[in-house]
């Protein structure tokens, strides 16, 4: 298998996560919930395709060093460090949402999707970003 296509996979699965982040949201605001329900399952999927992608192109990789210098370089390290931490902590905090929703608990859904909403956004956001650093410049 030509492992040097998964980078770029893994962007588009973080690129689609956001997308179906997003609507999900905008589906709520407007009472949609079918569609609603659709578009987080569809974030979920994205997002747990983008992990095993991601961590099998490492497992046969290895990392990739930024190569950029200067500002730049503290800038992508700023933003890949709290990529990894919100990343790690977001799985957790998305299957707890998950659950809450599909089992009816609405309230306690609603209280925890608004911490779980804007972090696996600027998970998925910064993923594309890492990213582009990394083999687009």
């Amino acid at each position: 298998m030509d492992y040097s296509k998964l980078p770029a996979l893994n962007a588009a699965l973080n690129s689609a996560s956001a997308f179906f982040l997003i609507l999900g949201y905008i589906l709520i605001r407007q009472r949609a919930i079918t569609g609603h329900t659709m578009s987080m399952l569809a974030a979920c999927g994205t997002s747990t395709l983008f992990l095993i992608s991601y961590l099998t192109y490492h497992f046969h990789h290895g990392s990739t060093p930024f190569q950029g210098q200067g500002p730049l370089r503290v800038v992508y390290f700023a933003i890949l460090i709290s990529h990894t931490i919100l990343a790690v902590a977001i799985v957790p905090l998305a299957i707890k949402t998950l659950t809450r929703g599909l089992r009816g608990r609405f309230q306690q859904h609603v209280s925890i999707a608004r911490i779980t909403l804007p972090l696996w956004l600027y998970v998925s956001v910064t993923g594309v970003v890492v990213y582009w650093m990394l083999y687009r410049m």
